[in-house]
């Protein structure tokens, strides 16, 4: 096979007679006619960076038209002449939301050389520069006029997505990213071969931002602040206090977005309640959840710093249930619950499981938040998947390893299988004077999804096991919309929700 020099350019006038070859040859089966040069004109009048060639050692082999529309103006039941103005182009709007693709071919000798995808690589380029919503297009089934007897377009469709069936034009979009919209009748009536059938394809910009949104964007590199949290004995809540803005502080320094305590980080309270037995002393250190909550929450504000305030005991009515506090950086706080108390949790203490399960909003993203033994549960991660969580912060608590590890493998299989980020992290140390809080185990650290974009064993960064130390990680939200879209797997995207689904009660 010879070798060619391949370059995608923008199309000039001067390459009109060589694009009407390429077109002919492209379309030999075919009886419609060609560009007209005052149509090219045009189209290079009022859109020139839309008009891509490609040329092969100076010789145009293929082209990709496109103009630019306010979509809301057609909708997805139009028809070709309706989109391009009758071949006018009158509909092009330079303030248009999507890149409407009007024409792609390749030259027949040239096919097989991947030039097709250039040419789409470089709309993509083109629709992400301009901020624009998608590429849209109607797409021939050129092949569906031998199965026209026999199958619907939209069997017919679904066979080609099933790799049933091949078809020149519609096989070679579905593996560009494209997905179908609908099916168009009479989008081209001359068009015999699909029978005057067409798909209306999308390719969405993952990147795009709508002009009322954009002074409000989230930022997409996010900086995690964990606290390795080490258990001693405190003479007051003071003493916490100081070691706990300590924490804050240093993260806060490094201009983190988040500063992240474990569960039951005050668990050293309950050692002045140790003439109680296990279900009273953690019943009296209730009494400081709302006064911690407090601090943290000025501490947020004072700081500049979104605080993951672990886990504490908190009364709700008569139950006593195991919660933690959001303190956002504007001042606002809300709470979360931990839904599946540990059988411990429940036998020595008297806890019972929450209700509240959520997303929330914040300034540096869409995050979710899961206490420890919760993470062992995948459905509850998939449902904050399932409202665009990206972020997922684990507060634990663990004794042993094995009981660490269960919750870190949980935890990292989440986020595989929701494709998010998630952070754990607990407390290490000893508290002699705490019965059933005696021991800790924590290696903290933040975990990846699994594809090229993240490191290869989807670990970003851990702490050191068992010391107490703060871990400093960098993750970034818009590698988690390249991955929903064009990840090697895509493990939200494929679920079968036509045979099963999550849904909260």
């Amino acid at each position: 096979m010879s070798s060619h020099k391949i370059e995608v350019q923008k199309l000039q006038q001067s390459n009109y007679e060589q694009l009407v070859d390429a077109m002919k040859a492209a379309y030999s089966n075919w009886g419609g006619s060609v560009w007209s040069e005052r149509a090219i004109k045009k189209l290079l009048t009022v859109f020139p960076e839309g008009q891509l060639i490609v040329m092969a050692d100076d010789q145009v082999v293929g082209c990709a038209l496109s103009i630019r529309v306010k979509y809301d103006d057609f909708g997805d039941e139009h028809t070709y002449n309706q989109i391009t103005g009758n071949y006018s182009f009158s509909t092009h709007n330079p303030n248009g939301n999507v890149l409407y693709g009007i024409e792609i071919f390749i030259h027949p000798d040239f096919r097989g050389m991947r030039l097709g995808r250039r040419l789409y690589d470089s709309r993509k380029e083109l629709c992400e520069k301009l901020n624009l919503k998608a590429i849209v297009f109607g797409g021939r089934i050129p092949n569906y006029h031998k199965y026209a007897n026999e199958l619907t377009p939209k069997e017919y469709i679904q066979k080609v997505k099933q790799s049933e069936i091949f078809d020149t034009v519609l096989s070679f979009q579905l593996s560009n990213d494209f997905h179908v919209k609908k099916v168009l009748k009479n989008y081209i009536p001359e068009d015999a071969e699909s029978h005057e059938y067409a798909t209306l394809l999308q390719w969405d910009n993952v990147y795009y931002v709508s002009n009322h949104r954009q002074e409000f964007r989230v930022r997409r590199s996010v900086r995690i602040g964990l606290v390795q949290w080490k258990m001693r004995l405190y003479d007051s809540i003071e003493e916490l206090f100081q070691q706990a803005e300590y924490f804050v502080d240093a993260i806060s320094s490094y201009k983190a977005d988040f500063a992240v305590f474990p569960e039951y980080f005050n668990g050293p309270l309950m050692a002045q309640f140790d003439g109680m037995n296990e279900a009273e002393a953690i019943r009296a250190m209730s009494q400081y959840t709302d006064l911690i909550t407090q601090k943290f929450s000025s501490l947020a504000v004072n700081y500049n710093v979104n605080i993951i305030a672990g886990s504490m005991p908190l009364y709700d009515g008569d139950t006593l249930k195991n919660v933690g506090y959001l303190c956002h950086r504007n001042g606002n706080v809300e709470r979360y619950e931990k839904l599946h108390v540990t059988p411990d949790e429940e036998k020595y203490w008297g806890l019972k499981g929450g209700d509240k399960l959520q997303v929330f909003d914040t300034d540096a993203g869409k995050i979710g938040i899961l206490i420890c033994y919760d993470v062992e549960f995948p459905e509850l991660s998939r449902l904050l998947a399932d409202e665009g969580m990206q972020i997922l912060f684990v507060p634990y608590l663990t004794d042993t390893q094995n009981a660490y590890l269960r919750v870190r493998l949980c935890a990292q299989a989440r986020a595989i299988e929701n494709e998010c980020y998630v952070a754990i992290t607990g407390s290490v140390g000893n508290l002699p004077k705490v019965e059933n809080m005696d021991i800790q185990y924590s290696q903290s650290a933040v975990f990846t999804p699994s594809d090229f974009a993240f490191p290869s064993n989807a670990v970003k960064s851990e702490a050191t096991a068992n010391t107490e130390m703060i871990l400093i990680a960098d993750v970034d939200l818009k590698l988690l919309d390249e991955l929903h879209s064009y990840g090697s797997v895509r493990n939200l995207r494929d679920r079968r929700n036509d045979f099963y689904q999550v849904k909260k009660l």
